[in-house]
């Protein structure tokens, strides 16, 4: 018995660990004890010496001087201060005036200030909440469905998750042993084209079903002109010679790295639109409609300060944790310019920040724990040798890992899966030759299933949490509308679990969505760098002084 346990230390270890977790013990204290256990089992059973543990207090130590982990809660405290500063209701109402009478329109918005919250805020939780408040009332009060209204706010609210600055982003590049700014670069295509893939699904069901999501009456759009007309020509030809005017500039420039050229052109776009909608407005030109000037400054401050935090980013002026700095400033700054930052907006945000830094930190230090016992009894080769011997090679390792972390997603948080489970893959990726950046990516879009996949789907969690659960009358109709359905939530979120897993899939077939993150960096050819050096020799010989020695001499 004794010499089965030995041997097989590590997979009992591990399943331990799911053990206490099924209990329902707290991740963090779970991790940790199990790794202490284990360790002093280890040193009963002469598995590695009672020295080994002492390792322990350096690995405490280096994970609180992490300064990537410092991105966490700047990132987290520039998104709640923005969210409660009222920054995601001025961008839901005037973004669904903006679209109007389309069908789908008030959807189309949730989904793209989904993807600006998530480029600002980074937090599922407010992503979710604040577009539930706002938005979920007035798709009911003009007869939306309710599986498409409430899985499109549920689901648009995880793009915090895989659209930068993300949290998960952060950790995961950590884990992995990589730049913080490589993975937002690597992760910016796939984020905005998931954000395409959720919009093009609420096109074909208003097109398939026109019930489903009908547009905004007349009555509803309070941003017109006084003569009734919304003159939404005026915006797109501002867009037309803002966008114009920025790619000609970035033309000119140096910069040819994909995700910088996007980033920065977009960023000059939108200070030009500005610029543009501020004289406008100042010399009283009336050549942009209401709709045209309410849809450019609401918007422009918060792009600003998105541009302003990746683009820094992404051109290496700043690192992610400087970036994470400047964006917690600029939040603050945004919200005392707009007349909304009190003592009690910063106690709330500090706060929460405090609460989620302390939530990450702790399990980490659990991780750190168990890790440092699992790797002493070889735990990380057997799990590298069991995932390398997977049939299918690369393609079936990715399969298996990826229907793996799907399956934990349903039990498990975002935070606690990259902690347990990443360190452990990493051998078997970087033997099979898998590009790091492009695998965290991969499972940063699978990690967005766990907040919509019941039972435990947080986004889910914090829909119901602000649904109404009662009926009730609208304040404006007077009209009686019936609560939501738990089952109408989970219903709803099911095209969008497919819609992850289909984008999974895309990023698999076509890696360069990730790859071109490459492009700006320095390769170095080894062959031709020693050519080099071996035809540079003889030239430095002729400036080497020739050293006579003399014959050796002996005492």
């Amino acid at each position: 018995m004794v010499e089965f346990f030995i041997h097989n230390m590590a997979p009992i270890m591990f399943a331990a660990l799911v053990i206490f977790l099924l209990l329902g013990y707290p991740v963090a204290f779970a991790l940790a004890a199990n790794g202490l256990i284990f360790g002093l089992i280890g040193i009963e059973l002469g598995l590695f010496v009672p020295d080994f543990l002492q390792a322990l207090p350096e690995r405490v130590y280096g994970t609180m001087n992490n300064d990537v982990l410092l991105a966490i809660p700047f990132f987290t405290f520039m998104g709640l201060i923005l969210e409660r500063s009222g920054m995601a209701e001025d961008l839901l109402d005037t973004i669904g005036q903006l679209f109007g009478t389309v069908r789908g329109g008030v959807a189309y918005a949730v989904v793209f200030v989904g993807a600006l919250l998530a480029a600002t805020t980074g937090v599922v939780a407010a992503s979710v909440i604040s577009m539930g408040l706002i938005s979920l009332p007035i798709m009911l009060r003009y007869g939306y469905d309710r599986r498409l209204a409430t899985g499109i706010i549920a689901a648009s609210g995880t793009l915090a998750q895989i659209i930068p600055p993300s949290l998960v982003l952060i950790v995961m590049a950590d884990q992995l042993g990589r730049s913080v700014g490589d993975m937002y670069q690597g992760a910016f295509i796939p984020g905005v084209v998931l954000t395409l893939l959720y919009a093009g699904y609420v096109f074909v069901a208003s097109m398939a079903s026109p019930k489903m999501a009908p547009g905004l009456p007349p009555e509803a759009q309070t941003l017109n002109d006084p003569d009734g007309r919304a003159r939404r020509l005026s915006l797109l030809v501002v867009t037309v010679i803002a966008g114009t005017a920025a790619y000609l500039v970035m033309q000119r420039s140096n910069v040819r790295n994909l995700a910088d050229l996007v980033v920065l052109t977009m960023t000059l776009a939108v200070a030009i639109a500005f610029v543009l909608a501020l004289l406008n407005k100042l010399l009283r030109l009336k050549l942009l409609s209401r709709m045209a000037e309410e849809v450019i400054f609401v918007m422009v401050p918060p792009l600003a300060l998105v541009f302003l935090v990746l683009g820094t980013i992404f051109i290496g002026v700043a690192t992610p944790t400087e970036g994470g700095a400047m964006g917690a400033t600029g939040a603050v700054l945004l919200a005392l310019f707009k007349r909304r930052l009190t003592f009690d907006l910063l106690r709330q945000a500090t706060f929460s920040t405090a609460k989620l830094s302390a939530f990450v930190l702790f399990i980490l230090l659990g991780a750190r724990v168990f890790a440092l016992t699992f790797y002493g009894v070889d735990g990380h080769k057997w799990v590298e040798e069991l995932l390398v011997a997977l049939p299918g090679g690369e393609i079936g390792f990715l399969l298996f890992v990826n229907f793996l972390v799907f399956v934990l997603g349903c039990f498990l948080d975002f935070f606690e899966i990259a902690f347990i489970i990443i360190p452990l893959l990493v051998p078997a990726v970087e033997r099979l030759g898998i590009d790091l950046i492009w695998f965290g990516v991969i499972l940063a879009i699978n990690l967005q299933t766990s907040f919509l996949t019941p039972p435990f789907g947080f986004a889910l969690f914090y829909l119901r949490s602000v649904a109404p659960r009662q009926a009730y009358r609208d304040r404006l109709t007077g009209k009686t509308t019936a609560p939501i359905l738990t089952s109408q939530i989970y219903w709803g979120a099911l095209p969008f679990i497919l819609i992850q897993i289909l984008m999974v899939a895309i990023v698999m077939l076509f890696p360069q969505m990730v790859l071109h993150y490459k492009s700006g960096h320095v390769e170095l050819d080894e062959q031709q760098l020693e050519q080099q050096l071996q035809n540079l020799a003889p030239r430095l010989d002729q400036f080497a002084p020739p050293m006579d020695l003399g014959p050796p001499k002996f005492d």
